[in-house]
């Protein structure tokens, strides 16, 4: 039987567009297929950070990806710049946290002193700003009494995610790469020379790879081809600001300010299975926290709330795996598909294409969830 395609790419969501990208840089014919708009999407509500800051603690392997892929991000997106045509608004000038008392800092720098001695290969790219230095440093900051001070990420940034995605997309069909929206994935069968069948809808596909890239609907699919990955939802609500004259210089952990001027507040994590409801209480507690750390913004309307499904795996780490029983067949998740885009876009998809993942990324496969119950 012919096959139709190289590889293809179920989800084309913030993770499959850019595996599906770097895929099509290596000469495959790929072929990309997306669900419908009303799909659980964790793009549609991404916050848009480029962000290593203190992320994987206790996971050096983790921690070594993520500054791995912020590191590569200036390169990757000039790259997906040219070739989209789409201004992404990534700017990188470092990343905050804030810490509300003297003991939420101390705390918080002997949080990322831990984080940093995992790494001991690695130089520091993080400091802690006391309330005077942050002052100093950042003289348009107007904060509120409570502030104590901040961890500060220097290779930290944010991007407009809705600007990603569509770049992603745009630079993939421009590679010679195939997209079908509104065609998710119902099906994948092995077929008996190798290779497998996809089935999406009425739509059938043939290709010697697979890859599995659909966020919540991954679970499904994984099962498909003996890959069992446990995940869940995560319910993220955000408020977004009407649009105001630029008084954050750079982002912080639950606060930015996008490129228009309108200011986005969140991120809840909230365990509440697939309810994609907003709710008051949450509004509250992040309106009053923002407000604690930036006063002026009690000047400004909300215009927005909305909320966003994340995939979390139990330990918050990605998967990448390959399948043992259906060779050609991977999945890849994680729940930071902005940054880790380079990543997927660049090393990841150079695995793919090579024909097998690097052993280094055999810490991140799903049987280290069946070997934590062992223990």
């Amino acid at each position: 039987m012919s096959l139709d395609y190289d590889v293809i790419v179920a989800g084309a969501g913030m993770v499959g567009a850019a595996i599906g990208y770097g895929l099509a840089a290596h000469g495959r014919r790929v072929l990309m297929l997306d669900g419908a708009d009303t799909d659980f999407r964790a793009a549609k509500a991404n916050f848009g950070l480029v962000w290593a800051h203190g992320k994987g603690y206790g996971q050096p392997d983790y921690q070594r990806l993520s500054l791995s892929a912020v590191k590569d991000w200036p390169e990757f997106s000039g790259r997906l710049e040219a070739e989209s045509g789409i201004t992404l608004a990534y700017e990188r000038e470092g990343g905050l946290h804030f810490c509300m008392s003297d003991k939420e800092l101390c705390d918080r720098a002997a949080r990322m002193e831990s984080w940093q001695a995992q790494t001991p290969e690695l130089s520091p790219t993080t400091q802690i700003l006391d309330r005077g230095e942050l002052l100093r440093r950042f003289p348009l900051l107007r904060l509120g009494n409570a502030v104590a001070g901040a961890s500060f990420g220097e290779l930290d940034g944010h991007v407009n995610p809705l600007r990603l995605l569509a770049a992603l997309q745009a630079a993939f069909i421009a590679r010679g790469g195939h997209l079908r929206t509104g065609h998710a994935v119902s099906a994948i069968d092995a077929l008996p020379g190798g290779g497998f069948e996809v089935k999406a809808g009425v739509h059938r596909a043939c290709a010697e790879r697979v890859v599995i890239a659909a966020g919540l609907g991954s679970s499904v699919l994984g099962q498909m081809v003996g890959l069992d990955v446990p995940i869940r939802p995560q319910r993220g609500q955000l408020l977004v600001t009407e649009r105001l004259a630029p008084f954050l210089p750079i982002p912080a952990s639950g606060l930015r300010q996008t490129g228009e001027g309108t200011v986005m507040i969140g991120v809840t994590q909230e365990e509440v299975g697939f309810d994609l409801s907003t709710t008051s209480d949450a509004a509250a507690r992040m309106a009053r926290r923002a407000l604690q750390i930036l006063p002026d913004l009690a000047k400004a309307r909300l215009v927005r709330q909305w909320s966003c499904l994340r995939i979390m795996t139990p330990d918050g780490a990605p998967v990448y795996a390959s399948s043992r029983l259906y060779p050609g067949a991977e999945i890849a998740l994680c729940h930071s598909g902005v940054t880790l885009a380079s990543f997927h876009a660049g090393a990841y998809a150079r695995a793919l294409a090579s024909g097998s993942l690097p052993n280094s990324l055999n810490v991140f496969h799903h049987d280290r969830f069946n070997l934590q119950k062992v223990a």
